[in-house]
């Protein structure tokens, strides 16, 4: 299976991006370019089989990683798989229009 990758935010050593599977989102994906070797953080938002899961890291690999530092060593790219769910999505801006509901135990 390949997935829509899209990135939402890069700095000079790091990006984010997103996995989907047509329209519904899958993972996101942190990565950070470090000067020896590259760190990735997947954190799954469904369930994905072991061969799921390796096909993405090999497409993000291919797509993201390679296109960034075409001359790294494979064994060089460090991923934890994490599973989880986004409970809030925030910003500074939302906290300054918005009162903390009493009783909000976040």
């Amino acid at each position: 299976m390949t997935y829509r990758l899209t990135r939402i935010v890069r700095t000079l050593t790091s990006e984010v991006h997103l996995a989907w599977d047509g329209d519904v989102r899958v993972a996101q994906i942190d990565i950070h370019y470090g000067p020896d070797v590259i760190h990735a953080t997947m954190i799954l938002e469904r369930d994905m089989t072991r061969e799921e899961i390796d096909g993405l890291i090999e497409q993000v690999d291919r797509d993201v990683v390679a296109s960034y530092l075409q001359d790294y060593e494979r064994e060089n790219l460090l991923v934890n798989v994490f599973r989880g769910e986004e409970v809030l999505a925030t910003s500074d801006e939302d906290l300054q229009d918005e009162d903390e509901p009493e009783g909000a135990d976040w």
